[in-house]
């Protein structure tokens, strides 16, 4: 069983969890659940845009401890004041050492987009996602089929929740459909977890020239982000190059200042 199959095997068994202990009409009334949203998608378009999601992430199962000390409020507060347009929050706690709760405390401090960052195969995670103050929900090419990607992209939108579809290769174009706000394409290969950072540029000639596309995992210098861009990039997720750094708020900001 490859990891990917491992951790949607356990995320299945979370929800199931999740659903005993907070039912869907407990999640519309929590106090996050009917705030307005925040739209990544014009941030990423807005002139002078520095296009950087950057990622809060602890822990992956690929590098193990990344950054295990890190407060996810300091550190997304440091991306705000470095100019990043999004941030992601992984909430994997499982394989990732994320929760819930970093995106609550996230979203209470800062005002901009953030992206709910994990394994959604449920339309009960979306749910959790806008009740714990997400803007944005990853949907994953790899463990959906294309009609579980537009019924779950139509139950985001109900809820005023951007979608970022992720994508690694050609076989997963047709999970794309016209609702889908955002496409991004993972460098990283899901069973292997190795990173091949040409994957986007391939990719992205297959794709629609108006889709906002995200350029995901790998990005490592800010000549990259000039190499993207030339291929019709938008925007940019990093997280390991910022938060391997003793400050990764400071690391963002570094980067950006040099792109």
């Amino acid at each position: 069983m490859s990891i990917l199959q491992k951790i949607v095997e356990q995320k299945r068994t979370e929800i199931g969890q999740a659903r005993q202990q907070r039912s869907i009409q407990e999640l519309q009334e929590m106090p996050l659940f009917n705030r307005d949203t925040i739209s990544l998608v014009n941030r990423l378009k807005a002139r002078g845009s520095s296009g950087i999601i950057a990622e809060f992430k602890r822990h992956s199962p690929s590098k193990k401890w990344i950054n295990r000390t890190a407060d996810p409020v300091a550190v997304v507060k440091g991306y705000v004041r470095a100019g990043a347009a999004g941030s992601s929050v992984l909430t994997d706690e499982g394989f990732f050492k994320g929760s819930l709760d970093d995106l609550v405390r996230v979203r209470e401090a800062v005002d901009i987009p953030l992206l709910r960052k994990d394994f959604m195969v449920d339309p009960y995670q979306l749910y959790e996602a806008k009740a714990h103050g997400a803007d944005v929900i990853l949907l994953i090419a790899a463990i959906l089929t294309p009609c579980e990607v537009s019924s779950m992209t139509d139950v985001a939108h109900q809820l005023g929740l951007e979608v970022l579809l992720e994508l690694h290769g050609e076989a997963e174009l047709g999970h794309v459909n016209s609702e889908v706000e955002m496409v991004g394409i993972n460098n990283r290969n899901l069973n292997t977890f190795e990173v091949d950072v040409e994957q986007s540029m391939r990719m992205a000639q297959k794709l629609d020239v108006k889709i906002v596309k995200v350029a995901e995992s790998g990005i490592s210098s800010p000549e990259m982000i000039s190499y993207f861009r030339g291929a019709g990039f938008d925007g940019f997720l990093i997280g390991e190059n910022f938060m391997r750094e003793p400050d990764p708020g400071l690391a963002c900001e570094n980067f950006i200042r040099s792109v």
